[in-house]
C-alpha cells in the first residue's frame, strides 16, 4: 500500500515537472543588427531618460565602480545572488541586437530574446504595468548608450534553482502579467504618483516583505521588509516615524535624500535618491506625485495637526544627556555623538538628525540604529554633504548601552531585548562577504 502511494506521488510530482517544461517553452526572437541612434527621436530618447533614471535602472545593472548600465551589481535574494545583465547596445554582451518585441517581453513577461526565464529578482512583475509609449521610450534610450562590452559574474543560485525553465511553475503562481489600472476616485496625481511607484520604481520591491518562495506577500504591500541586513519600514499607516511623512516632508526626502523632520537617506535607499529621483532629469512634478500617492497611504494629513507638538518634544530631549556624568549611558552619547545630533531651534536642522524623530530607534528592530552605528554614513552613502563616523570600535555592550539609552529616552517604545546579542549578529552580518 505504501508502495503505491509513493509510486502514485512520484507519477503526479513526475506530470507537474513535465507540465512545468512544457509550458516554460518560449520562443527564441530572431537578432537585428543593432538600430542606428539616429532613427530614435531626441524626445522619445530624452523621455526615456527621464524614465530609466525615476526607476533607478542603473542601481541593479551598473556594479560599484563600473560603467553605467553594463551589469555586474550583484542583487542578494534568498536564493543566491543574480547579477545585474548588461543593458547597453553591445551586440555580443548586452541587448544590442533585441528588437523592440524581445525588449516588451522581457520587461513584460521576464523572457530573454533567446526565450529563457529571467529570475525574478529582475522586477517584471512590476514592470509588466508600463505603457507601451514608456517602453518605446526606455528602448530608445537604451540603444542610443554608449555599448560597452561586459560580461557579468554567474550568479550563483544552486540548482536546481537555477534551471530557467522552472521559473514558469513560480510565474503560475506569483505573476501576473497586466497594465497599470487608475483608481477612478483619485486625482490624476495620485496616480501618477502610483504609477510611478507601483510599476517604474518598484517600491513594493524593497518594502513589501516576501513569502518562501520569494514573492510579495499578498494583502501586504508596503508592509515593510529586510533588504540586504537593512529594514525598509512600512509605508502605510504602520509607518513607524514618529511623526506622519507629509507631502511637502516626503517630495524633500525623495528630491534631496534629506528631511528635518525624518532624518536622511541611507543603505539601500541611497542610490534610489542620490542616482535617481535626486537627478535633474526627473521632473518635480513626478517626484510630488510620488509624495502624494504615499503621504495618502500613510493618512498623514489626518495626523499632521500633531507635528508641532511631537516635534517641539522631541527638541527637549535634544540636549538631554548634557551634564548627566552620573549617568555611564548618557555620558557615552555624550562623548560619541551629541555634537553631531544637538539642535538649540525649533526645527531641527537637517543636517543634524534628530535621533527622537528618526525611525531608526522607533522601530521594532534595532537593526538600523546598530548598523549605521557599526558603519557610519560616508560621503556617498547618504545625503549630500551629510557623513557620519563609524563607531565599530566601540564594544557591542557599548553600542547596546546606547541603544537601550536612546530607545527609552528619545522614544515612547518598550525597550529592545537581548541588545548585546543583536549587535553581535549584526557585527557578524556587516563582516561577512556578499
Amino acid at each position: 500500500m505504501i508502495r503505491r502511494i509513493a509510486i502514485a506521488i512520484l507519477a503526479v510530482a513526475f506530470l507537474g515537472l513535465a507540465s512545468v517544461l512544457l509550458l516554460s517553452r518560449r520562443r527564441v526572437i530572431p537578432p537585428i543588427e543593432r538600430s542606428s541612434p539616429e532613427s530614435f527621436s531626441a524626445e522619445s530618447i530624452a523621455h526615456g531618460e527621464a524614465l530609466a533614471a525615476a526607476g533607478h535602472c542603473a542601481s541593479c545593472h551598473t556594479r560599484p565602480g563600473g560603467q553605467y548600465y553594463a551589469g555586474g551589481y550583484g542583487v542578494n535574494t534568498p536564493f543566491g545572488i543574480v547579477y545585474g545583465t548588461n543593458i547597453t547596445p553591445d551586440p555580443k554582451t548586452g541587448i544590442g541586437t533585441w528588437p523592440l518585441e524581445a525588449f516588451l517581453r522581457a520587461m513584460r513577461d521576464g523572457v530573454a530574446r533567446d526565450g529563457s526565464h529571467l529570475f525574478p529578482a529582475f522586477p517584471y512583475n512590476a514592470y509588466t504595468k508600463l505603457t507601451d509609449d514608456d517602453l518605446k521610450a526606455l528602448y530608445a534610450y537604451l540603444m542610443t548608450r554608449q555599448p560597452v562590452s561586459a560580461t557579468v559574474p554567474p550568479n550563483t543560485v544552486p540548482f536546481p534553482l537555477s534551471v530557467r525553465a522552472l521559473q514558469e511553475g513560480w510565474k503560475i503562481l506569483l505573476f501576473r502579467s497586466g497594465r497599470f489600472q487608475a483608481n477612478p476616485a483619485k486625482s490624476d496625481e495620485w496616480n501618477r504618483g502610483a504609477y510611478l511607484a507601483e510599476a517604474l520604481s518598484d517600491c513594493s520591491g524593497c518594502h513589501t516583505p516576501r513569502n518562501s518562495l520569494g514573492g510579495e506577500k499578498a494583502g501586504n504591500a508596503y508592509a515593510g521588509a529586510v533588504v540586504d541586513g537593512w529594514i525598509a519600514p512600512a509605508l502605510d499607516e504602520a509607518n513607524p516615524s514618529p511623526v506622519p511623512w507629509t507631502q511637502e516632508e516626503l517630495f524633500s526626502f525623495l528630491r534631496t535624500g534629506t528631511s528635518a523632520l525624518h532624518g536622511a537617506a541611507g543603505a539601500t535607499m541611497t542610490p534610489v535618491i542620490r542616482d535617481a529621483l535626486a537627478l535633474a532629469v526627473v521632473p518635480d512634478s513626478d517626484v510630488r506625485a510620488i509624495a502624494v500617492y504615499f503621504s495618502d497611504m500613510d493618512h498623514a494629513a489626518a495626523r499632521a495637526s500633531g507635528v508641532d507638538v511631537v516635534v517641539r518634544e522631541a527638541l527637549t530631549t535634544s540636549d538631554l544627556a548634557v551634564g548627566q556624568s552620573y549617568d555611564a549611558d548618557a555620558d557615552l552619547y555624550a562623548s560619541a555623538c551629541i555634537s553631531c545630533h544637538y539642535n538649540t531651534g525649533s526645527v531641527p536642522l537637517p543636517a543634524r538628525p534628530e535621533l527622537a524623530l528618526n525611525s531608526a530607534l522607533t522601530l521594532s528592530e534595532p537593526t538600523n540604529f546598530i548598523r549605521v552605528v557599526l558603519k557610519g554614513v560616508g560621503s556617498s552613502d547618504g545625503a549630500p554633504g551629510l557623513v557620519m563616523p563609524a563607531y565599530a570600535s566601540l564594544t557591542d555592550g557599548e553600542i547596546a548601552r546606547l541603544a537601550a539609552y536612546l530607545r527609552r529616552t528619545r522614544t515612547p517604545r518598550p525597550p529592545w531585548n537581548d541588545l548585546e546579542k543583536k549587535v553581535a549578529a549584526v557585527r557578524r552580518e556587516s563582516a561577512a562577504p556578499h
